[in-house]
């Protein structure tokens, strides 16, 4: 199971993983916590009045097709997307959005869905959201609790029967060293790099918070996750950031997504290569 914030989260973090474990047999199910509503069209060529005045319609129909190309089962937990507040200070949170719902309200739909769905793994976020939009930092806590309450039948007692997921991890997805990695391929191959800017923006020494300690190959599948990404035509540039680096480079250099395994209630062995590593001797996939 991976919980996201909004349509388009599930394409850009974590994809070709959840196509490879697909294309295995494995079940996958992302759940999506809004409706992407207040999310700003990032593809001019989908800046359109009658795009923006049933934004929240199109942004479900786009889901539609890349749950379609991934072949991933997908639900919506209904709530209402919280925009990205800026300015200084940025102004309130609108009332009745996703990041200011009691945590209780928010996780209790997320807690049935793992029950009802019964995942070993489950994949979110880590608590700066991967980055600070309300909503990924919202995700991040709603993931945690129904992880550590799904399984205990005295919390949540109207969402359905107990069930324990065996591990939790986060997306490791924008990495320094996987950056550094793909920018050097890029300058290695006389292709100009779209990482310049954004290295000189890390500061030199700069410790990650949390240390990658998983690494899914899953590079036949990156053409699969950049068709899903595509779907997402209000929130994907085709001529954008995301395909400035060719397949084969990005398979040569960095052909992985990482996660960081944040609990696990199964014996495992660090670094892994399997999201299942010490759950496939328990149980049969």
């Amino acid at each position: 199971m991976a919980v996201h914030a909004h349509p388009d989260d599930e394409s850009s973090k974590g994809a070709a993983t959840m196509a490879r474990y697909v294309a295995d047999g494995v079940e996958v199910l992302v759940v999506t916590c809004t409706g992407g509503e207040r999310g700003d069209i990032l593809n001019p060529a989908m800046d359109r009045p009658e795009v923006k005045a049933d934004i929240g319609k199109v942004r479900e129909a786009e889901m539609a097709r890349a749950r379609e190309i991934l072949g991933v089962r997908q639900s919506w937990l209904g709530f209402v997307d919280s925009g990205f507040p800026e300015g200084d200070p940025p102004p309130p949170l609108p009332e009745g959005c996703f990041a200011l719902e009691p945590l209780e309200t928010a996780t209790a739909p997320l807690v049935r869905a793992v029950r009802d769905f019964r995942p070993h793994v489950m994949l979110t976020y880590d608590d700066n959201g991967g980055y600070p939009h309300p909503d990924h930092v919202m995700c991040h806590k709603v993931s945690v609790e129904a992880f550590e309450a799904a399984g205990d039948p005295e919390r949540y007692p109207d969402a359905g029967e107990p069930w324990q997921p065996l591990k939790l991890y986060y997306h490791m997805t924008f990495s320094k060293e996987r950056i550094l990695a793909l920018h050097a391929a890029m300058e290695k191959a006389g292709l100009e790099s779209p990482y310049g800017e954004w290295l000189e923006r890390l500061e030199d020494g700069e410790r990650p918070k949390w240390d990658v300690t998983t690494r899914v190959p899953c590079a036949d599948h990156f053409e699969t996750r950049d068709r899903a990404l595509l779907a997402h035509a209000t929130q994907i540039d085709p001529d954008g950031f995301w395909f400035v680096v060719p397949l084969d480079v990005q398979r040569e250099a960095w052909p992985t997504e990482d996660y960081h395994l944040a609990r696990s209630l199964v014996d495992t062995e660090l670094p892994e290569d399997d999201l299942f590593a010490g759950i496939r001797e328990r149980v049969s996939l």
